[in-house]
């Protein structure tokens, strides 16, 4: 038998301007993308120039942050924390009402489903720490010439922090980019999806409704259930042209 090694994961501290924000746990790979994509999606920072130093130091389990702009943290602590579902749980200081204020994303880019599903199976195919232990979620960017970036953790919202992380620091356009992600779609993922202008948000398994009703509002296209010829298309906003079977491709 094939015994595949246990996945990784730790408790890393994130501290801004000297104020301790939360303990979060983490796969050491990529802390500071996954720095990057948090403090992003949450709002703490509005591009990577906003961030003067980042020191991730892994034998401590710390990242320490020192931002340009001015950080209130007594403000921040002030706000109610909602605590993310799942293996390797983190924290948002958004609420569904937060979120709904957000933009919602106008980009045009359309994608067949036959290609959301031949890159969704080439993702699964690159995922190396997830080949590696079989427990590591999974999050990547598909680009306008194909090519993709993954980025991988213990949580599936840790992953698409950490995804972001690597598009903000690039210098990335959102409204050319396709996200892809192992993890169940729930309203956090939206609003992080939403955060950056992710157009279409494709996952191989669920989404949840309140991540749905939140996707619509928002103009959001997603697409679950993206298995071999299979998928689940749960709104409607004329991304996604569907080329497949109906009998495969659930529209709901």
């Amino acid at each position: 038998m094939n015994r595949k090694g246990c996945p990784d994961e730790y408790p890393i501290s994130l501290t801004i301007n000297g104020y301790e924000i939360a303990v979060f746990q983490l796969t050491k790979f990529d802390l500071e993308d996954w720095a990057y994509g948090y403090l992003y999606s949450e709002g703490f920072i509005q591009d990577a120039n906003d961030i003067e130093a980042i020191l991730v130091d892994e034998e401590m389990g710390s990242i320490s942050v020192s931002l340009r702009t001015d950080f209130d943290g007594e403000q921040v602590f002030s706000k109610k924390k909602h605590y993310t579902a799942g293996c390797g749980r983190g924290v948002t200081f958004f609420s569904m009402t937060d979120v709904k204020s957000f933009e919602k994303i106008t980009a045009e880019k359309t994608y067949s489903l036959s290609y959301l599903l031949k890159k969704r199976s080439e993702f699964a195919q690159k995922s190396e720490l997830y080949l590696e232990t079989g427990g590591m979620h999974g999050a990547c960017i598909i680009k306008e010439d194909g090519s993709m970036v993954i980025r991988e953790d213990i949580g599936r919202h840790n992953a698409v922090d950490k995804i972001i992380g690597h598009a903000i620091r690039k210098r990335l356009q959102p409204e050319q980019l396709l996200l892809l992600t192992t993890g169940r779609v729930s309203y956090e993922m939206i609003s992080k999806a939403a955060k950056f202008g992710f157009p279409v948000i494709g996952s191989r398994t669920a989404a949840t409704k309140q991540a749905v009703q939140l996707a619509k509002y928002l103009n959001i296209e997603v697409i679950g259930y993206l298995r071999g010829k299979m998928a689940t298309i749960y709104t409607s906003a004329g991304r996604v042209e569907n080329d497949v079977s109906s009998e495969l491709a659930l529209e709901i």
